[in-house]
């Protein structure tokens, strides 16, 4: 399968060329239009528990499978928030977490699943006990709200990203969640609450809108 990212952006498309009979998944939705070639089906993959872990990292319980079934096609995906999307080449051991809703697609080859980051980092991150993690080999696809920014980190390089900006990193990438600052009252009133510490080595993508703070703002002009 071949990837080709349209508009990057706050508006970014894939594009999907599949040979006949390539198939891959996507988030529930994500399709935009295809070629006739290609079958789309819902699937729910994991069995009873795969479902319960998925529903709590904010993604859909079911998948689309999207299979070049009549000959080669494409397909156009996209995710429901204007946002970003970005591709990332999992070779077998370089493993990703992803943060809910950042999913949009991937290669048959890449395993998705959900863990467990414990209650309190879950609780404190506001990302929920479980997370998705993509293994395996082949091409897998993340999305946004706002555009996504790549920071490549050396080891022991430490970096503060706030909650709601953070999107994917790399399973060597060190992860915790601290108050923003010393105290509790001025980590309330400085407007950021709770933010993540990462360390390298690895990569970390960070969306450049919080969905939290868009949704605040929305709020104001609501009678």
């Amino acid at each position: 399968m071949e990837v080709e990212l349209l508009f990057p952006g706050s508006y970014c498309m894939a594009k999907v060329t599949l040979k006949s009979g390539e198939a891959f998944r996507a988030e529930s939705g994500a399709m935009v239009a295809m070629s006739d070639t290609v079958d789309v089906e819902g699937k729910a993959e994991g069995g009873v528990m795969g479902m319960f872990k998925r529903a709590f990292t904010g993604e859909s319980v079911f998948l689309q499978t999207l299979k070049a079934a009549r000959g080669a096609g494409e397909v156009f995906v996209s995710p429901s928030e204007p946002g970003d999307v970005q591709l990332i080449e999992l070779n077998g051991t370089n493993e990703y977490f992803v943060q809910k809703g950042g999913f949009l697609a991937a290669e048959n080859s890449v395993v998705i699943e959900a863990v467990s980051q414990g209650f309190f980092k879950g609780f404190m991150s506001g990302e929920g006990m479980f997370i998705q993690k993509a293994s395996g080999k082949g091409k897998l696809l993340i999305s946004s709200f706002g555009a996504i920014c790549k920071l490549s980190l050396t080891p022991g390089q430490h970096y503060i990203v706030d909650n709601g900006h953070l999107v994917a990193w790399s399973h060597t990438t060190q992860y915790e969640v601290s108050k923003a600052s010393s105290g509790w009252l001025s980590s309330a009133t400085s407007g950021e609450g709770f933010v993540c510490h990462v360390r390298g080595p690895g990569d970390v993508y960070f969306q450049t809108r919080n969905p939290t703070g868009f949704g605040s703002w929305v709020r104001q002009f609501i009678p």
